[in-house]
C-alpha cells in the first residue's frame, strides 16, 4: 500500500524523468541528502555567461524525490544563476501540482542541491 497519492505530473516525472545522468565536464555540482529517509541527490550544471545551459541529476530516492529532482532541472535550465537561486522547494512542489506533506522534504532536496551547485560554480570561479 502506498503512503500517498501523487499528481499526474509527479507520476509523469517519476516514470519519465528529465535530464538524468552525469555531465562529465560539468562546470559545477551540488549535492543534498536527507539522512532520515535516505534520499540523496546530486545536480550537475553547465554554465555559459552566467546562464544554466545544461543540467542533469542523479538521485537515490522515492517517487517524490525522483519527480522533484526532474522538475528542479526543468525549472532551472535556461535561467541565469541568480534567477535559479530563487527557485524554492515550494516552486518545485507547485510545478508538480503539489506533493503530500509527508513528501515535501523531497522538494527541499532539489532546491538545496541546485543552490549548492550554483555556490560551487561561484566558488570555482571566485565570484560572490
Amino acid at each position: 500500500m502506498y503512503c500517498c497519492s501523487f499528481s499526474d505530473k509527479v507520476m509523469d516525472h517519476f516514470m519519465s524523468p528529465r535530464n538524468v545522468g552525469v555531465i562529465s565536464d560539468a562546470d559545477a555540482e551540488g549535492s543534498s541528502g536527507d539522512p532520515e529517509c535516505g534520499d540523496a541527490l546530486t545536480i550537475y550544471i553547465k554554465v555559459e555567461d552566467y546562464v544554466i545551459t545544461d543540467i542533469s541529476f542523479l538521485v537515490f530516492g522515492c517517487v517524490a524525490a525522483i519527480a522533484s529532482s526532474s522538475m528542479t532541472t526543468e525549472l532551472a535550465k535556461g535561467r541565469n544563476l541568480e534567477e535559479a537561486l530563487q527557485i524554492t522547494n515550494q516552486d518545485i512542489a507547485d510545478a508538480l501540482d503539489g506533493l503530500p506533506e509527508s513528501k515535501m522534504h523531497c522538494s527541499v532536496l532539489g532546491a538545496d542541491a541546485l543552490e549548492n551547485a550554483i555556490k560551487n560554480y561561484y566558488t570555482k570561479n571566485q565570484k560572490k
